[in-house]
Parts: C-alpha cells; structure tokens; sequence
C-alpha cells in the first residue's frame, strides 16, 4: 500500500540486493496469508497497526541486537591468520595462502572455512552452518553449502593432509592427518 509498489514487493527488492538488512513490516495487513508472506519474503518481524510504540521499539532493538551479534558474532574475521597444515588462512582478507601463493575465496568459502577452522577436529553442525551463514537451513541452500564444501576442499587439496570429511547426518569436519600416507 505504499505510493510507488506494495511492501511485498519492496521486501523483495531489498533480499535481492542484501540478505543481512533487518527487515520489519509495518501493516494495516493482518491476514494470517499476508503474514506469512511477509516472513517468507525474509520479512524479521511482522507488526500490525494498531501497534504499541514502546513495543516497536523493543522488536527493533532485539533484531539490532541479533543482527550485529551476527555481524560481530562467532563467524567474523579473528585478530590474525589462522594456520591450517601448510595453509595460512587470513578471513580478514578472504584469502588463502600456501608457500606465497594466494587464493582469494568469497564470503560464503570465508565464513564456511572460518567456522571449520575453528571447530578443527570436530564436527561442524551442518544446519548451524546454514542458519549461520546462509541465514536458513532449507533444502536449496544445503545443496548450494555442499557446493562450497566441494570448493572448500580443492582449494586445501594440496595438502594431502588437510582433509574435510563428510559426517553422515551431522555435518562436515576439518581434520589435520599427522601420518597421511
């Protein structure tokens, strides 16, 4: 009901230029059908007029909080490189290096490889690593994290040692072999 395009439409403008902007409807629009398509739009809340100010402010808040918690939560960049086998891994920069040669790697392959670094040698839950770097676990966004994981392990491939291992039903590992053949 806005001049120019409705709000359904406008969320879905902004998704498709960033998934990270928080995201809240404000509405006449209370159908349970129009509420459900503004979260599946990627809407963060859905509130309905009459509303309390007071609690608008409090919804805001807490998506704030979330969101910088996310943006300087577990999954950013650390203080330094990380040593991985005979990689150097710098997040900060997206960027692997082995014996002066450098790979840059996209955000995704950053984020992923950040969070199996810093769980080396245990499982990393594959829907926390969905929820946490594609923001939902379904189906479509498994198959496009098993992409990078592929990905992922020919950029480590020459390292023979370095391994990510696929835990069935669980997620993925990174492991370092001390006696790889």
């Amino acid at each position: 009901m806005l001049p120019q395009l409705d709000g359904f439409s406008l969320a879905e403008k902004i998704r498709a230029r960033n998934q990270e902007v928080p995201l809240i409807f404000l509405t006449a629009k209370s159908l349970k059908e129009d509420t459900l398509k503004g979260f599946q739009l990627g809407a963060d809340d859905y509130v309905t007029k009459p509303f309390s100010l007071e609690e608008l402010l409090l919804r805001i808040q807490a998506i704030l909080r979330r969101s910088q918690r996310g943006a300087a939560g577990a999954y950013t960049a650390p203080e330094g490189p990380l040593q991985l086998g005979r990689y150097v891994f710098i997040p900060q920069q997206h960027e692997l290096r082995l014996e002066g040669e450098s790979q840059s790697l996209t955000a995704k392959e950053t984020a992923l490889l950040k969070m199996l670094a810093e769980r080396k040698g245990q499982t990393l839950d594959r829907s926390e690593a969905l929820n946490a770097i594609w923001h939902n676990d379904s189906y479509f966004n498994a198959r496009s994290m098993d992409v990078y994981i592929t990905k992922l392990r020919k950029l480590l491939r020459q390292d023979a040692r370095l391994q990510i291992l696929s835990v069935r039903g669980e997620g993925f590992k990174l492991v370092e072999l001390d006696d790889f053949a």
